[in-house]
């Protein structure tokens, strides 16, 4: 069954399939080498090449080579925001990283997600178009085919998908909006904190908006803030917060404090981004976590 079709018309009468699938679709080159050598392209339901010229009215379909993760399944609450097919937007909770790494082999998002796509009957690689670090929490999207990654990672570096993130940090934050522009970098190889570096950081933008402030006789000033990523530097958020004097709250590796909770306060509630086959401009919102509201309740 082809996974994107085409109606031919007027206006491209004359031209070649490959043209016509160009001038529609934005189709990474490796799809496209993909779609030549495994025949994935179809005319009127029979494969084609991608020379011929087809006639108006004729249907240009493209099929998707089938692929599937070999991930260990295992159950862990997913929480799913948001899903068609091609992509699968969850809200991750702390404790939890995205992918499998040495460190951490199993009890990942990728394994959850692995289950998921067993037990509701679909097949699909899993591939992650965005991460977070393990006690961030927030959205993260699941891209079921290489084309959606491909496309997001592109609108990513066009700097074109917008991210915010809701942290509450330590003390009274006096602007109500600003914006840190400070390059960051890893000042030995060795090391996992990132830090401001006057020379050989890379351009890092983080632009800062009060929420609110809070003030409480047992924990001290608090506020809340919410920050659009205009980079996506690992560690940005956390970094910069701290570097200015308000580290955020639960971040022990960045100054914070575990006062009112034991992770950093930090939760990725909102992502816009073209859709990669409908090209519609969509936008998605994850609800803060529990123990996030409770550290704002307990800050008020």
């Amino acid at each position: 069954m082809a996974k994107y079709e085409h109606r031919v018309t007027e206006e491209e009468l004359g031209l070649t399939i490959n043209t016509i699938l160009r001038l529609n679709y934005k189709f990474s080159s490796r799809f496209k080498t993909k779609m030549k050598y495994q025949s994935l392209v179809d005319l009127n339901g029979t494969p084609t090449p991608g020379y011929i010229r087809p006639a108006v009215g004729d249907i240009i379909g493209v099929r998707l080579p089938e692929e599937k993760s070999d991930f260990e399944p295992e159950d862990i609450p997913l929480d799913i925001l948001y899903e068609d097919d091609d992509l699968i937007l969850v809200n991750k909770q702390p404790g939890i990283i995205v992918h499998p790494t040495k460190g951490h082999p199993s009890h990942t998002i990728a394994n959850a997600v692995m289950k998921y796509m067993l037990d509701s009957g679909q097949s699909f690689k899993i591939r992650f178009a965005n991460r977070i670090d393990m006690d961030t929490t927030g959205i993260i999207i699941v891209a079921k085919n290489a084309n959606a990654q491909n496309d997001l990672s592109s609108q990513m570096r066009r700097s074109t998908v917008v991210k915010k993130y809701y942290a509450l940090v330590e003390g009274n934050v006096p602007e109500d909006h600003f914006t840190i522009d400070l390059p960051i970098g890893r000042p030995t190889q060795e090391s996992i904190q990132r830090t401001v570096m006057a020379e050989g950081g890379k351009n890092a933008i983080s632009e800062v908006r009060i929420c609110e402030r809070y003030s409480s006789a047992l924990y001290g000033d608090h506020t809340l803030v919410e920050v659009t990523l205009h980079t996506g530097r690992t560690h940005q958020i956390r970094v910069h917060l701290s570097h200015i004097g308000h580290p955020i709250a639960g971040d022990t590796l960045y100054g914070g404090s575990t006062d009112l909770i034991d992770h950093q306060a930090l939760h990725a509630h909102y992502i816009e981004f073209d859709h990669p086959v409908t090209r519609e401009r969509v936008h998605f919102e994850a609800p803060l976590p529990e123990d996030m509201i409770r550290a704002i309740e307990q800050a008020e």
